[in-house]
């Protein structure tokens, strides 16, 4: 698999959206008029958590297939997209509580769904590499952890719904009928932002995947090298032997 293939122009138009997204956030969208200039941090962590939540999905998506093919590709792809959305899930419980503190006066709210929704599936997914790492075999591994990213990405989609559900909520709903009444400047910012962060996912998942590709591969022809003085035997005395 050639990884690798338009990783530089995919890098490129990440830059160039992320440079264009950040010159939005702070210079075309307008200042809320309660929280201020903390309340740009919307920006990053909504971006964030949305991203993170479809690479989940996505890790499970990657997972039937790789049920389908048996094909190891298919579980780096699985796990590699996991791995990535835990990343940006911590970074958005992260950005969530900065944020929350600010408007708030809170770190936390226990009795809000949205956020302990998102703590529930990002502890599930906390799960994931224990469970995988736990087993040796690699074809059992595969296995394994797919099953694992199927089921709790499915739990995603079926939380997300229970939570959109939920009457009562302090977390503001983004992605709603309300968010109509959100300032055009604001709504533009905000694609742009979750576009932003998207690209730098997908950038991402190409260049771990790449690394770890390479990574297969030398090890593949190292175990190549040893293997064949072993196959050949021991040098007989007829055979030269080359001095410098």
């Amino acid at each position: 698999m050639l990884y690798g293939r338009g990783l530089r122009a995919l890098s490129i138009a990440t830059a160039l959206v992320l440079t264009v997204a950040s010159v939005l956030i702070f210079f075309y969208a307008p200042l809320d008029a309660d929280q201020g200039v903390i309340q740009k941090i919307f920006y990053v962590h909504v971006p964030l958590a949305i991203v993170a939540l479809v690479g989940f999905v996505t890790g499970g998506v990657l997972g039937i297939k790789q049920l389908r093919s048996g094909r190891m590709e298919d579980d780096m792809r699985s796990y590699v997209a996991i791995h990535l959305s835990l990343i940006f899930a911590t970074a958005a419980l992260i950005t969530g509580s900065i944020w929350a503190k600010a408007s708030w006066g809170h770190w936390w709210v226990w009795d809000e769904p949205v956020l302990v929704s998102f703590l529930i599936v990002f502890l599930l997914y906390c799960c994931y590499q224990p469970l995988r790492f736990s087993i040796e075999d690699p074809e059992r591994q595969a296995r394994y952890a797919s099953v694992f990213a199927i089921a709790a990405g499915a739990f995603v989609p079926i939380n997300f719904m229970a939570v959109r559900l939920a009457t009562a909520h302090v977390h503001p709903r983004v992605l709603s009928k309300t968010t109509g009444a959100m300032p055009s400047e604001m709504f533009i910012t905000f694609l742009v932002a979750i576009a932003a962060v998207g690209l730098l996912w997908v950038t991402m998942w190409k260049f771990e995947l790449t690394s770890k590709n390479a990574s297969m591969k030398l090890k593949r022809l190292r175990r190549r090298l040893e293997e064949e003085p072993a196959a050949r035997g021991p040098r007989t005395a007829e055979e030269p032997v080359l001095t410098p």
